[in-house]
């Protein structure tokens, strides 16, 4: 190779090189930043109420949203097994309404519905979140059969241009994702965006809404996080689970309560958490490009430090593990 060609080449390289940080750069840009509470919580049997409401009132803006409003809680309530940690634990989502309403909230309303179970009201009934929201006289909605409002996405990258949603959360001042931190053998993981999935009634999608699934997982998620828009999310990682989630994995301490006002940002947080790699797992890395945030240069984690933990998931999920 001639003097003048490897000049040449070295430029071409040069500027690929230069191409690829550009990108980078663009990319990181497009992510707000982001902040993250992580607050420690041993076991359910703490003051929950009063550690969410330090949390929350770490982030003003939510303070002030919540204050006179219609706050919607949206639990993660799939199916009922003693045994294994599927759900948001039900003193966790009391706990929730407890603080919105301390923090002055008009009402406070839990709405959800469920993919699996037809009979919602066994299932609320089962799993401890009917007495959990009887003591703190917060109401429950089964969005599997509320009055519908048909939702223009913003983005339609599922091509199904519109969906149908729950009333109860289209309407509301300020929706809040209060989710279980879980493993899913499909999305990888299951946090505050993937529980969105419970907003769309099972009256018009079936059981277990399987047009979501045809449309694409990471794109329906993507598309109903982007539509609605939730204002705060909650993760519920005092156990988690982990293997073969959302359903048959195993019970996982970790100790950790996760928000934020950004749910990429606190899914991203939870997901490193876990052991896992956000930037790999395909909704959260296309989130990144649509006003998520999951760089952790983006993120300010305040709160208490808590270790990451070692979340199994299944064979063909390796590759998102960080470890």
């Amino acid at each position: 190779m001639n003097d003048l060609t490897r000049r040449r080449v070295l430029a071409g390289a040069g500027g690929l090189a230069a191409g690829s940080v550009g990108l980078a750069g663009w990319r990181l840009a497009r992510q707000p930043k982001a902040r993250v509470m992580t607050i420690r919580a041993q076991s359910y049997d703490v003051d929950l109420a009063d550690l969410l409401l330090q949390g929350i009132r770490a982030f003003p803006k939510t303070v002030a949203r919540a204050k006179g409003a219609r706050v919607v809680l949206k639990p993660n309530l799939v199916e009922y097994n003693p045994g294994r940690p599927i759900n948001t634990d039900p003193r966790v989502v009391a706990a929730a309404a407890a603080a919105f309403m301390e923090l002055g909230a008009a009402s406070v309303v839990v709405a959800e519905g469920p993919g699996h179970r037809r009979d919602t009201e066994l299932l609320v009934e089962a799993s401890g979140l009917a007495a959990a929201l009887d003591r703190v006289r917060v109401p429950f909605v089964d969005l599997n059969v509320d009055r519908i409002d048909e939702v223009t996405l913003p983005l339609n990258v599922t091509g199904m241009k519109r969906m149908s949603i729950g009333q109860t959360v289209t309407r509301a001042d300020l929706l809040v994702s209060v989710a279980k931190m879980k493993t899913h053998h499909w999305a990888g993981v299951t946090l505050t965006m993937k529980n969105l999935f419970g907003t769309v009634p099972g009256s018009v999608y079936g059981w277990p809404k399987n047009p979501l699934h045809w449309a694409g997982i990471d794109t329906s998620i993507l598309e109903l996080w982007s539509a609605l828009s939730p204002g705060f999310g909650i993760i519920d990682g005092i156990v988690g689970m982990d293997g073969d989630g959302p359903i048959m994995g195993d019970p996982k301490h970790t100790g950790a309560l996760v928000m934020g006002e950004n749910l990429p940002a606190v899914d991203a947080t939870a997901a490193r958490l876990m052991g896992m790699w956000p930037e790999v797992i395909r909704y959260l890395d296309r989130a990144s490009y649509n006003g998520g945030t999951i760089a952790p240069s983006r993120i300010e984690v305040a709160g208490d430090v808590i270790a990451p933990d070692d979340y199994r998931v299944l064979d063909h999920l390796s590759h998102i593990k960080a470890s």
